[in-house]
């Protein structure tokens, strides 16, 4: 019995050291296939940036667990050669406003606001359409783009300002011949911007109302996400930077990321360009919580992890619940006057609470500012997201072309790494 008893405790250790074998041999193997797959997409990648479409860019590809492949391209900076990596900083645009809508959920469960409180409650200005006097716009309104709130031509003119102390030369102080970049010490605060393009005495105050009815059409409105920021301000009495810190950068380690450039390491800062050729200067918004939140595509894969992880119920900045109001779907095909049925990649086919859906069911946002192209979206099936963050504008078929295929790529090795 000794001796048998001896023998089956070899043959288990025999097993053991087989099962250990089998398991690091298959683990190398799939080391050994992720690496070759993240080398040769970084090579079809560079195919593509070597036509100088744009001057520096990041891309990531993420799941539940984390980031799957991060890389970036190119340079931040064309004049002094430097390269553009994961780790380099720029604003994102609109994907911004996804960060929004997570503070307006975060401070309902808070017990500061409800999404279907009329906005008046938390303001110390009036704000209605004038064409509707009688009708009060609610906070979900704002951020489902259904409040008839609507930018009008001060928000170009207005909204953009220069970063203090930075040299000028040969640097246009406009963009598109729309956007205007003002002077840094003629910036006001983003409740006075409010104001004046809302009340009815605003001096900016022409066209920020449509003829919809509040509650009615989904029109795609900054202005109205910029006063719902404002608006968790007011609540929750902190600032919308300390607010979106506390709980969505600090609990999610986004430790590069921020909203103003003095919350951030500006040597990471990338240089922004409208066209290959024409560098932009530094700026920054009044209504920053619309577009100008600062992240890289490192940082922003947390962010997007969490997402996924929130829509299947394992979010940590939200509760269950709230993930569940933040993704649900909350428009009807009567509040659209048109719909993109074919660019899955379009977030105005609906929304949820400042996220938007593709028809074919992608989560997610796009964004587009002076020298920002950027695009984050996951597929609820697969759970695994893609996002693409550049330095510079395109506004011809041919940056298209080389845009999109850099996404299909990233679709195309996805579920190999």
């Amino acid at each position: 019995m000794k001796s048998l008893t001896i023998f089956k405790i070899k043959s288990m250790k025999t097993s053991v050291l087989v099962l250990i074998s089998t398991v690091l041999i298959t683990s190398c193997s799939t080391f050994e296939q992720n690496g070759k797959t993240k080398i040769l997409l970084t090579k079809e990648i560079n195919q593509i940036y070597k036509d100088s479409i744009f001057n520096g860019f990041a891309v990531s590809v993420v799941n539940e667990s984390g980031a799957l492949y991060t890389e970036g391209f190119g340079f931040s900076d064309i004049k002094e050669r430097k390269k553009y990596t994961d780790k380099t900083i720029q604003n994102i645009a609109s994907i911004s406003k996804t960060f929004v809508g997570i503070s307006l959920l975060k401070a309902q469960e808070l017990g500061k606001l409800n999404l279907d409180e009329p906005i008046e409650k938390h303001l110390s200005f009036k704000v209605f359409n004038p064409n509707f006097p009688n009708e009060k716009i609610t906070i979900r309104q704002l951020a489902t783009h259904t409040s008839s709130i609507i930018d009008n031509t001060f928000y170009l003119s207005k909204n953009y300002y220069l970063k203090p102390n930075q040299n000028l030369n040969n640097i246009k102080l406009n963009f598109d011949n729309e956007q205007i970049f003002n002077q840094p010490d003629s910036i006001i605060s983003m409740g006075l911007f409010l104001e004046n393009i809302l009340t009815k005495n605003g001096k900016w105050n022409k066209k920020s109302f449509s003829r919809n009815k509040p509650g009615s059409i989904y029109e795609y409105s900054n202005i109205a996400t910029a006063l719902a920021a404002y608006i968790v301000e007011k609540a929750t009495k902190e600032t919308f930077q300390n607010f979106t810190n506390k709980y969505i950068l600090q609990p999610l380690k986004m430790s590069n990321s921020g909203w103003k450039f003095e919350d951030i390491e500006f040597s990471k800062f990338s240089r922004l360009y409208e066209n290959p050729t024409t560098p932009l200067p530094y700026y920054e918004m009044v209504t920053f919580p619309d577009g100008g939140f600062i992240t890289s595509a490192s940082d922003l894969s947390k962010f997007l992890t969490e997402l996924i992880k929130g829509y299947n119920g394992k979010g940590s900045i939200l509760s269950k619940e709230s993930y569940k109001e933040y993704f649900h779907p909350q428009l009807s095909a009567s509040n659209f006057t048109e719909r993109n049925e074919q660019n899955p990649y379009n977030e105005s086919y609906n929304v949820g609470v400042f996220i938007g859906f593709g028809y074919t069911g992608y989560i997610g946002h796009t964004g587009g500012d002076p020298g920002v192209l950027s695009m984050m979206f996951f597929n609820t099936k697969s759970n695994i997201g893609r996002i693409m963050i550049y330095n510079t504008n395109f506004s011809d078929k041919k940056g298209n072309d080389a845009f999109y295929k850099i996404w299909d790529l990233l679709e195309k090795y996805q579920s190999k790494l």
